[in-house]
């Protein structure tokens, strides 16, 4: 599927300042970007950066002084998914887990999962299987946690989120995560575009080891999960921020928006004819 992707921010910049941006549409198996622009204004000297560890794009730029800054990115990207059976998403024991796979199992800023061991097993420690593990600790953010605009801030971590029982997309992602690995199941943060999100904005969620494969979950409910633009992964939000400043800034406008370039599309959440989706590899 295509889909046509667009961001503006605009920033007051007071004084010399580091921009370190993480917009650009990942390039996987999965997800070819067959277009794509990015502009600044005024015009700055950007460097383009890998991480090592994954395939997160970043953008890095310095800005000498004073400015008003525009910045603009757009791209055409071809998106593609595997439903699985929920059959084939088998338990993968850490034994025989690849190396790149182990650092999602620790607690990290956000997600503690340390602190939320004991409520993850008297929860969902009853389930046989890791994927019904999942299934049911994503339902039950969904069904316990309220979706609430302003109500946490970049402080809050899942075992707040837990406690309190109300937050964003960030929060319910963090929080699958941090029960994940409470119960030994690898699991990372996931942010994008996302196709029919209402309103309009950057999307986060999260991806469970399951078979071999990262699959991905939304707690949430609000969007599709065909409809997902991967932009990056990590263990948390921290490691996966759309900007990262250095310097005296004010943030002063921020859009996002994901629109089909085709004239059919099905959306599709979880479970459909006992069939499980969504691995982007």
């Amino acid at each position: 599927m295509k889909f046509k992707l667009n961001t503006q921010l605009s920033y007051d910049v007071k004084a010399p300042s580091t921009f370190i941006l993480n917009i650009h549409a990942m390039r996987t198996a999965a997800q070819t970007v067959l277009e794509e622009t990015f502009t600044i204004e005024p015009y700055y000297k950007i460097e383009e950066l890998i991480q090592v560890q994954n395939e997160n794009r970043y953008v890095r730029f310095e800005v000498p002084g004073r400015a008003q800054l525009n910045i603009n990115y757009s791209a055409l990207v071809d998106t593609s998914f595997i439903i699985r059976e929920a059959a084939e998403l088998y338990d993968v024991p850490v034994a025989h887990m690849h190396p790149s796979v182990l650092p999602y199992l620790s607690p990290s800023r956000y997600c503690q999962s340390d602190k939320l061991f004991r409520f993850a097993h008297g929860r969902f420690g009853k389930y046989k299987t890791a994927f019904e593990r999942v299934l049911a600790l994503s339902n039950w953010i969904h069904d316990n946690v309220e979706y609430l605009s302003g109500s946490t801030d970049s402080q809050t971590s899942a075992y707040d989120t837990a406690t309190e029982q109300a937050g964003v997309c960030r929060d319910f992602a963090h929080l699958g995560i941090a029960l994940c690995r409470a119960l030994d199941i690898p699991a990372r943060y996931f942010t994008g575009y996302s196709y029919q999100l209402n309103p309009s904005d950057f999307h986060a969620c999260f991806e469970a080891f399951l078979g071999n494969e990262w699959v991905i979950f939304d707690a949430t409910k609000l969007a599709p999960i065909n409809g997902m633009v991967k932009i990056a992964t990590g263990r948390d939000a921290a490691d996966t921020a759309i900007a990262t400043i250095f310097g005296n800034v004010m943030g002063t406008y921020m859009s996002a928006s994901c629109e089909l370039v085709e004239d059919k599309f099905e959306p599709l959440y979880y479970v459909k004819n006992n069939i499980f989706g969504f691995t982007y590899l």
